[in-house]
């Protein structure tokens, strides 16, 4: 039986911010190690990173090909894979390893395509391979809190939201200036891999993963006005959305809002009450009640029970943020791997992390508000 996992990464060399950010959550829950890699597309940043991380030599792959056929005929071969390259190589290197037979763990977006998708999902269930899809803000204590609220109808039923995820840091690019010269900015940018949106793409899915995991509802169809201001993918979108039980949102993502770094923000609007949670301020979450006085949930407390108690890692008053959220969701795919090598059934706690479905959804959307936009904002099916 065996209760620690070996994995491997492909992407996130030496200084990659989010690669960093994956190492850092998984050693969190101190269950699974880095016995493999493809780090960087560059040799020499590839073998310092492996070199730095204690990765055997014969275990630093030059490309990831090799690395998932070398791995899959090893004995000791890691469990699963974390992919944490740009977006456009998410959906080769992903399928590499469920043809290999390893478990992935995937930044978003899962890929460029439906079609694709619908071919990696397929790939996965004929192996027997769990497949997660990093959308982050699933894994936060108190949105998983807000989830248990609403599904014991504590604010009745949903009758409206409205959803924001504001940044600044592309607004010296408006009017196509490109006046930035980030290595982000550079590719987020470029259609070749970014694909057929930016600022829908990179956080505008999250808007609409974490609204479907506190409510259960998914966009039926979308009415889209996007910005381009001068570059070839969108900076700005503003979304009217239609849910499956007839119910109405609005989602609002920009990159060029002064003044806001990070600025997740969901509320969400039942018959009874209301729920609003703040990813700069991510330990709590607004309660309100009609016709009472709001009330404010701090994680870490006794009150707060669940998944919103079990995912909690240190005491109240103590800040917890994204390294942690990302260790949650690496903490049930990594106990749901576990018990799928041990032959052990899973339990709806080891599902508890964004999976493919999710991440076709995510494409799904992504084309049907690009399409909407393209059309004069007309009404679109997701």
């Amino acid at each position: 039986m065996r209760n620690r996992l070996r994995y491997g990464m492909v992407g996130g060399g030496k200084g990659a911010f989010i690669g960093a950010v994956h190492r850092r959550a998984i050693a969190l829950e101190e269950t699974a190690e880095l016995t493999a890699g493809c780090f960087s597309s560059r040799e020499e940043v590839n073998k310092e990173t492996g070199r730095f991380y204690g990765v055997a030599e014969d275990r630093i792959y030059s490309s990831y090909a090799e690395m998932a056929q070398k791995e899959a005929a090893r004995e000791d071969g890691i469990d699963f894979v974390s992919i944490v390259t740009p977006n456009h190589t998410h959906y080769e290197v992903a399928k590499a390893f469920l043809e290999a037979g390893i478990h992935v763990a995937c930044e978003k977006p899962l890929c460029f395509t439906i079609e694709q998708g619908l071919e990696l999902e397929k790939l996965a269930e004929k192996n027997g391979l769990l497949f997660a899809v990093t959308y982050t803000y699933t894994g936060y204590s108190m949105v998983k809190l807000a989830r248990e609220l609403i599904e014991k109808g504590e604010i009745g039923e949903i009758v409206n939201v409205n959803a924001e995820y504001l940044q600044e840091w592309l607004i010296d690019e408006i009017g196509g200036g490109a006046q930035t010269t980030t290595k982000l900015s550079v590719w987020r940018t470029d259609p070749e891999k970014s694909g057929i949106s930016n600022c829908v793409g990179d956080i505008g899915t999250h808007i609409e993963d974490t609204v479907a995991y506190m409510t259960g509802m998914h966009p039926r169809r979308v009415a889209a006005v996007l910005d381009n201001y001068g570059m070839e993918l969108e900076l700005n979108a503003n979304i009217l959305v239609e849910y499956e039980n007839g119910a109405h949102g609005v989602y609002s993502c920009s990159q060029v809002c002064a003044g806001h770094l990070n600025g997740l923000v969901i509320r969400i609007f039942g018959s009874k009450g209301a729920i609003e949670w703040v990813q700069e301020a991510p330990d709590r979450l607004l309660v309100t009640k009609k016709g009472e006085a709001q009330q404010i949930y701090c994680r870490g407390t006794g009150y707060v029970s669940g998944r919103a108690s079990e995912t909690n890692h240190i005491p109240s008053g103590h800040p917890e943020g994204l390294t942690y959220a990302f260790a949650n969701i690496y903490h049930s795919f990594m106990s749901a791997v576990c018990k799928t090598i041990n032959g052990e059934a899973l339990e709806k706690e080891d599902r508890d992390y964004p999976n493919i479905h999710d991440g076709i959804q995510g494409v799904r959307f992504v084309k049907a508000v690009i399409d909407s936009g393209s059309m004069d904002s007309s009404w679109t099916e997701v």
